[in-house]
């Protein structure tokens, strides 16, 4: 009488399909990430909106321009009456993702230009800032 064949697993074979499935596992829970390197968004300056900066007026103080805008990107120390709001931004890995887009080169650009007493006399780059 002939047996009937049976399949009994090996140590190989189970070291093998272990081996795969752990494989597999890696792979499918690394997601997308298996192929490039995650980055962050680099946002760089200050974010403002022309809603925001037209709250300024000419006859402001300086005070009164922290307030609303906050702290400048640049006060140079050649020009004190001359404020920079300048915003830079990279979008690395999530802002990719929501669809964000790059601003580079310092394309929004505002400058609030005081007199010898700290009054705002000039507001230039309004055209520059988002809504």
């Amino acid at each position: 009488m002939q047996m009937p064949f049976t399949l009994r697993p090996t140590y190989r074979t189970v070291r093998h399909l272990a081996l795969t499935a752990a494989l597999s596992a890696t792979v499918t829970l690394s997601g997308c990430s298996l192929l490039s390197v995650y980055k962050i968004d680099l946002p760089q300056g200050t974010p403002i909106t022309q809603t925001q900066a037209n709250k300024l007026r000419v006859g402001m103080n300086q005070n009164q321009v922290l307030y609303i805008l906050g702290s400048p990107a640049i006060k140079d120390t050649l020009a004190p009456n001359r404020w920079d709001y300048i915003y830079d931004y990279r979008a690395g890995t999530e802002g990719k993702r929501s669809g964000k887009a790059d601003i580079l080169n310092a394309s929004q650009h505002l400058s609030v230009y005081f007199d010898a007493n700290g009054i705002v006399t000039r507001i230039d780059g309004l055209e520059t800032l988002p809504q």
